[in-house]
Order: C-alpha cells, then structure tokens, then sequence
C-alpha cells in the first residue's frame, strides 16, 4: 500500500510518500521558520496562507522524488488534530481533493499519533506495549501504546510544554527564534552545573511543570546577564529540562513494568536528552527508540505511517473530515 501523508498542523508545509506503513519513499518539508523569525514566534495568519501558496508544488515534489504519480496512490493520510486551524484546513482540504479525484481513501491522523509512529519508521519491528514521550513546542504528553490505536495518557504538561519554555527561555536570552537549536548548540560549550534552576517535581503524578524554570530564568538573567555567560546559563537550563523529562519518563517505564520506551517530536531531536535517555535506557536495561532529527520534527513520513496502520484496518473518513484546534490524544487514567 502506497500512501500520501499531508502535514500542515503549524508552520511546516510537508508531503511524504511511505509505502506499506515503514518505506520512506519521499519526504518533502518546506519550513516557514525564517518568515516567522522576525516575528518570535508562528503568526498563524501567515502560515496559513504560505500553505496555500506551497501544499500543491510540495505534494508535486514528493510524486516525484518517490518516481511515482497520483495514479499509484492507495490512500492519503493527513493531520486533521490538533493545529492551527488555518493551517490545517490547507492540508485537509487538498487531501479531500486527491481522495475525491483518485476515488482512494483517505484518513485524519492526530498529530501526537504521527510522532509516536514516526519510531516505526526507523525501527519497523518495534514491539507494543511501549511508552512513548512526546514533547514538542505545543505537547509535552507521555503516552501509553499498548496496541495500533490503543493509547491512555499517563501524564502531561500542567502549563508550558517543553519546547514553549525553550523558546520563551532563548527570546529571554535575546538569542532569537526557534529556541531549541540554538540552546542546544550553545548548552554543547557551556557548564550545565553553573546555575541551579528548580525541577518540577508533582508527587503522585507523572505530570509536567515547566513554567517555574522559564520564570527562574528570568530572574537570574535580570540579576546576572553581566557576569555569567549565556553558554552557562543555556547549558543549566537544557540541563534542568531533560533531568524533568528522563526522571519522569523512566519512572512511567518503572510504574508499568513495560521495558520499551520512544520519544518524539521537536525537542525529542535535542542531542543532550537522546544522549541522556539512551544512557539512562541502557543503566536499566530497557529498549530504547528515537527517530533521527528529521523525523523528530513535523513531517508528512510520520503522518503516512500511523495513516497507513488506520487503513490497513479499515478505517477511513469522509469528505466531511472536520479540523479541530485542540483535542487529547486518548484519555488520561481515571
């Protein structure tokens, strides 16, 4: 089965073409991220009409990279859940048109869901159950998957996720927009010790805060911009996130005796929590999956994926796929 994946949830315009659920044969993204810098941040009105101008010579472009036409297709998957609506429209809109034309189906995947998949992307014979930490700009989640389809929430940020601190963190540093690669490049030269800043601890929960480090940085910078250097301060903030993220990853892993455990999206691409997650895996013995950057951030090879595992099943939409601004994943425990 052949299958077109539309990602249009944000800034990032993405087409991709996988064949039978793992065979990445196109993977297309044109990133918005310099039209957005001068603003700090995604102007949603922005993208979504530069998805307008792109979703058609980037759907183009993963034909033909994969050296196939619309002919050859068997469905399309698209995120539908959760984004900007603006920019999600775009994406469900030309995926009705190529399931309507084509006469092929089509299915609405969950953001979340691509970047739990985008793991078996590079890792096919990954095994169910696992635990699976999702932590992105907007999510931070850790997410049960005991079969394709079956997910409980087992925990989730409170306030800011993780990928928001670090951008609302670099903005404070004056180091620009996206914040995550630039405080990653720079927590590479800097003490990670330097500062000590607060982990969010939430007894009884495997929940996440991050908004008091985001604040502590603010403080601290106010009082010591002068004498102590951004590497520094970069290195014990990047420091204080992963310590919140592995801590309670691997006490989800420990809490269900399940010895598999994933990451993805955005900041699941930051080198110092895949080397710190990857050590801590390996201490206590358990399997450990992360896709490589180009698979961490959005992108439509992820979406065809968990698409492809809905169709082979039957599962499939109507031209009256809705788009929806913000909805969970799955439940979380009662």
């Amino acid at each position: 089965m052949i299958v077109l994946g539309i990602e249009t949830s944000c800034d990032d315009t993405s087409a991709a073409i996988v064949r039978n659920g793992h065979e990445v044969l196109s993977s297309i993204v044109s990133s918005q991220i310099d039209l957005h810098a001068k603003f700090g941040g995604i102007v949603p009105e922005i993208a979504s009409r530069k998805h307008v101008e792109l979703i058609n010579p980037v759907i183009r472009e993963a034909l033909n990279s994969a050296g196939i036409t619309f002919q050859d297709l068997d469905g399309v998957a698209v995120t539908n859940r959760p984004g900007l609506l603006g920019s999600l429209l775009i994406g469900v809109s030309a995926a009705k048109a190529v399931s309507a034309v084509l006469q092929i189906p089509m299915v609405g995947v969950h953001h979340l869901e691509g970047h739990i998949y985008a793991n078996f992307l590079t890792n096919p014979d990954w095994q169910f159950p696992f635990i699976c930490l999702v932590v992105s700009g907007g999510h931070t989640d850790l997410v049960l998957a005991r079969a394709h389809g079956d997910y409980t929430i087992l925990g989730r940020t409170r306030d800011d996720a993780a990928g928001e601190a670090f951008d609302k963190t670099a903005r404070v540093l004056g180091l620009g927009y996206p914040g995550g690669p630039v405080i990653d490049k720079l927590a590479k030269t800097g003490n990670p010790k330097a500062v000590h800043f607060p982990r969010a601890r939430l007894d009884g929960t495997l929940d996440f805060s991050f908004s008091g480090i985001k604040t502590a940085v603010i403080r601290y910078w106010e009082d010591h911009s002068q004498d102590t250097s951004v590497e520094d301060v970069a290195a014990s903030f990047q420091a204080a996130i992963i310590d919140m993220l592995v801590t309670t990853a691997f006490q989800a892993a420990g809490s269900t005796g399940i010895p598999r455990l994933a990451i993805g999206g955005g900041v699941a691409a930051n080198s110092g929590l895949q080397a710190r997650m990857k050590e801590e895996a390996a201490r206590r013995g358990i399997d450990f999956s992360c896709p490589p950057p180009s698979l961490c951030t959005d992108n439509a090879a992820m979406i065809a994926c968990a698409g492809y595992h809905h169709l082979v099943r039957g599962e499939e939409d109507g031209l009256d796929l809705d788009t929806i601004a913000s909805e969970p994943l799955a439940p979380t425990p009662d």
